[in-house]
């Protein structure tokens, strides 16, 4: 194994209280594709994406982030990154194994430093997928997460350390002081970002479109549809993607983007990019302007699924 055991973002798994309504959004507007459904728990595919899903919604009592999973390259490097983590005192949820989940494949489960449930899976069978067509406003793929923390700088260095992810960018601001770290574990600028706020919760989830024509189609149709835009669409800066942000049905934030950045990792040297300029949020100056509002809509809820874990 490498020191970067990571290959790209699979998906990410949110549990709801009104399952019906929020599955009607996501395999309805929202343009995903649902694949499997059992008891409460449905499997959400992007069409051009080879992951069996990207979403997976799960009926509970309270909402939550269950679960973010990401892919490795051999089920060799899923045992050694298994190994790695439990010496270096990372609490495990399960040991690696064959997974029951659509595609199977073999993975195991873990907690990061804010207590959030992480898994890493390999030879998960590929979905038959498809090219997105011209005009076709639909999502290609999933892009990232972000995810707030109440120590930013805590949490990267964690993510650094045991899971190989490399900064991107930064996000400062003269009187806040550092904000958001933009982390990669491939040349795209950033399959995750780390948001610093009053709590540990989910930010936003970001689905890559086909181009601009698309993105601007999808984000109109969500419009539409009636449902709350809370910034964009715009440009930002750290990592040149496009944006429009939604809440889901339960105030999760979602994201419509395209044309994410690829880097040159041999060149690349990570920028500080102060976040009250209004270019840096938005190149384009379209967005409505980023605003406390538009801040307390991205803490999010305290998510309930997380536990309070030691600085390993």
């Amino acid at each position: 194994m490498t020191d970067r055991p990571l290959t790209h973002l699979r998906h990410v798994d949110l549990a709801v209280p009104d399952y019906d309504r929020q599955l009607d959004f996501y395999a309805g507007v929202w343009g995903l594709t649902k694949v499997a459904e059992d008891s409460g728990i449905a499997f959400l595919a992007a069409e051009g994406s080879p992951e069996q899903y990207v979403v997976r919604l799960r009926k509970a009592e309270e909402k939550r982030l269950d679960l973010v999973s990401y892919g490795a390259a051999s089920p060799a490097d899923v045992d050694a990154l298994a190994e790695r983590l439990i010496a270096d005192g990372v609490r495990p949820i399960s040991e690696p194994g064959r997974l029951d989940t659509p595609g199977g494949g073999y993975g195991f489960r873990f907690f990061d430093l804010d207590g959030r449930t992480i898994e890493v899976s390999a030879d998960v069978a590929a979905r038959r997928h498809r090219r997105i067509e011209e005009r076709e406003s639909i999502p290609v793929r999933l892009s990232h997460v972000v995810l707030n923390s109440p120590d930013l700088n805590r949490t990267r260095a964690w993510y650094e350390r045991h899971l190989g992810f490399r900064l991107s960018d930064t996000l400062g601001h003269p009187r806040m002081g550092e904000v958001m770290h933009f982390m990669r574990i491939s040349s795209q600028h950033h399959s995750m970002a780390i948001a610093q706020g009053p709590h540990t919760s989910l930010h936003h989830v970001s689905f890559e479109m086909r181009g601009l024509d698309e993105y601007m189609r999808g984000s109109g149709r969500v419009i539409r549809a009636g449902f709350r835009k809370i910034w964009g669409p715009g440009r930002h800066l750290a990592g040149d993607n496009t944006f429009t942000y939604f809440l889901d049905p339960h105030g999760n934030t979602v994201e419509y983007t395209t044309e994410l950045e690829e880097l040159d990792e041999d060149t690349w040297h990570p920028h500080v990019y102060d976040f009250s300029q209004p270019e840096v949020t938005d190149q384009w100056g379209t967005a409505n302007a980023m605003n406390e509002f538009v801040a307390k809509e991205s803490f999010n809820d305290p998510d309930q699924g997380c536990f309070v874990a030691p600085p390993v």
